[in-house]
This record gives structure tokens, C-alpha cells and sequence, in this order.
């Protein structure tokens, strides 16, 4: 399946979390959600990642973005790995089907062909989405570099969020202009 692209919707789906919690698309409303996708608990790259996140999340509050980590790891994992690193954020558990394959990567287009010493296989690419606060995908990044990715998706919530701002004043601008052309009338 290809990846979901930007402007798409994201499709429904539900989870559950390290701690049984359902997780599922209408927890995406109205705020904005990074939604990142990696390998396996506690491995050097996916460990670099998560700790990127956890150490910028009070700039993600500030943002009013949530962040939610995703792997096919087991509740237990995410929970160990979450404990470990002191992870403030959510990790979404994506139980691989009965051929091993995680069906929220694969409905994302996440679940690729790799290679590994010479030999492919299948498994998640680590990637990260943005859904915006209506549901759609607003920025994706892929084959993500671990260091300084947290940042890099920080930023572009920040860009977007003053380019709404920017076009609200704009909009607000206009209508009050219109209002006063239609009193003066």
C-alpha cells in the first residue's frame, strides 16, 4: 500500500496503548498530532528518537501538539521502554497480524521492503506524520533520521501555526473591512 500522503485523511482505525487504553482516529481531532513510527523498543535509533520527543515536549504543549510513538513491540515493551527513558507521551501498539505484519503500518503505507546484510524483508520505515487538527495529514516525513527529527516536526507545527494565524487575520480583516463598506452604505 503507498504511504498515506499529505492532505489525505487519515483512515479510522483503533488501537490500544502500552496501558490498554484505546487509542483511535478521534483522538486526533482538533489539536495537532505527531504520529511517528519506529522499529523496535530500546534499539540505539528508535531510543534517540523517543528521547528527542520527550525532551521538546514542553515545547509540543506549547505547540498544543501530541505526540504518540507507534511500533508492532508488545504492550509490555512499550511500557518497559517508556519506564526506562522517562517517556511523558503515549506508545501505540500496532499487534502484528497472524504473517507478523502490523496492520496500522500497513494501512499507512508504512510497512515496506528492507534490507538488512544483504537480505530484504518486510517491516516498518521509520516515518513520521503530522495530522492536523481536521483529520487530514499535514506534513509527512520518511525514512526519518533519528537526530534532530523531533525539532524538525517542532518547527513545522510552529510554520503552520502562524500560517493559520496569518490567514485568520487576514480573513478577519477582510470581513471587517466588508462590514464597515456596508455600514457606510
Amino acid at each position: 500500500m503507498p504511504l498515506l500522503k499529505v492532505g489525505a485523511k487519515i483512515p479510522a482505525f483503533l488501537l490500544k496503548d502500552s496501558m490498554g487504553k484505546s487509542f483511535g482516529s478521534s483522538d486526533l481531532k482538533g489539536r495537532y498530532s505527531v504520529i511517528y513510527f519506529y522499529p523496535r523498543d530500546d534499539t540505539p535509533g528508535c531510543t534517540m528518537e523517543a528521547c528527542e520527543f520527550r525532551d521538546l515536549s514542553k515545547t509540543f504543549d506549547k505547540l498544543d501538539a501530541e505526540i504518540f510513538g507507534v511500533s508492532s513491540d508488545s504492550a509490555d515493551s512499550h511500557k518497559k521502554f517508556a519506564d526506562k527513558f522517562s517517556l511523558g507521551f503515549r506508545l501505540i501498539v500496532d499487534t502484528p497480524d497472524k504473517l507478523g505484519r502490523a496492520p496500522f503500518a500497513m494501512k499507512l503505507g508504512v510497512w515496506q521492503r528492507k534490507i538488512m546484510y544483504g537480505k530484504p524483508y518486510m517491516g516498518v520505515v521509520r516515518t513520521t506524520f503530522l495530522i492536523s487538527p481536521d483529520g487530514t495529514v499535514a506534513a509527512r516525513w520518511d525514512k526519518v533520521k533519528p537526530e534532530g527529527h523531533a525539532q524538525e516536526v517542532a518547527q513545522t507545527i510552529a510554520e503552520l501555526k502562524k500560517g493559520v494565524k496569518a490567514t485568520k487575520r487576514a480573513a478577519n480583516k477582510v470581513a471587517a473591512q466588508e462590514k464597515k463598506s456596508k455600514a457606510a452604505k
